[in-house]
């Protein structure tokens, strides 16, 4: 299957461009919401809902490989395999765009590999579910948000870069520390390894989670068995993946 843009593809609520059982080319031009292929020019969801970006592997786009602003909500980006790309994942258009208070994503079984650098996600304002995925590499930071986001971690697998400079998984934005202290992020059963540690700030009861949280964590150790099959399937055509 080939689909060849002339212009820049952008796609509303309920859509889906599903490539099991073939081998799914995309050129031409940017901006595409697709499931199972192998590249593009990454994912651009504007005022989006209901949303599932499923089994992609995803590197080297242009600007992020998957960004959701505009007022999108109701996200799903799930069993994504990422590398070699500096700015991964913008949620959120801006500060000022206060429509983005309502995105509600959940980000699970992903697998951010060798070559990120940083946003893995950038989160403004909204309520954000990282939950089970692998982070085996990043340059800057993993998790990084401004505009009171409210973020809760749980079961990853955080594995920190060698360089000392950059072993803190988080990054609070655009703020000081007085107002970032009230944002709520919290990091729950999630594994770190060398030298790994998440910055939590704001409650940690889990009532001040409830809108972010999409599904039950299962246990850190387990997230290498659950994201091994993440990116783009090895399907054949009549057979199932």
């Amino acid at each position: 299957m080939v689909i060849k843009l002339k212009q820049e593809l952008m796609m509303n609520s309920f859509k889906t461009i599903d490539g099991r059982g073939a081998s799914v080319h995309i050129a031409g031009g940017p901006c595409i919401t697709i499931q199972t292929v192998s590249d593009g020019d990454g994912v651009s969801i504007f005022g989006g809902s209901h949303v599932w970006v499923d089994h992609c592997s995803l590197s080297n786009c242009r600007d992020g490989l998957i960004d959701a602003i505009h007022g999108s909500t109701a996200i799903t980006i799930s069993n994504n395999y990422m590398t070699h790309h500096n700015k991964v994942m913008l949620l959120g258009h801006s500060d000022s765009f206060t429509r983005d208070k309502n995105m509600q994503v959940t980000i699970a079984f992903n697998h951010f590999g060798e070559g990120l650098v940083q946003r893995m996600p950038r989160c403004r304002h909204g309520y954000f579910h990282v939950v089970n995925n692998d982070y085996t590499h990043w340059e800057m930071y993993a998790i990084g948000g401004s505009a009171d986001p409210t973020i809760n971690s749980q079961g990853n697998r955080f594995l920190a870069p060698d360089r000392v400079d950059n072993k803190e998984v988080t990054k609070h934005e655009d703020a000081p520390e007085s107002q970032w202290k009230n944002w709520n992020w919290r990091s729950e059963g999630d594994l770190m390894l060398n030298g790994a540690f998440f910055t939590r700030s704001g409650a940690g009861a889990s009532s001040n989670y409830a809108k972010a949280s999409s599904l039950s964590a299962r246990p850190s150790s387990l997230v290498g068995s659950m994201t091994m099959g993440a990116g783009s399937l090895s399907c054949k055509k009549g057979k199932r993946c």
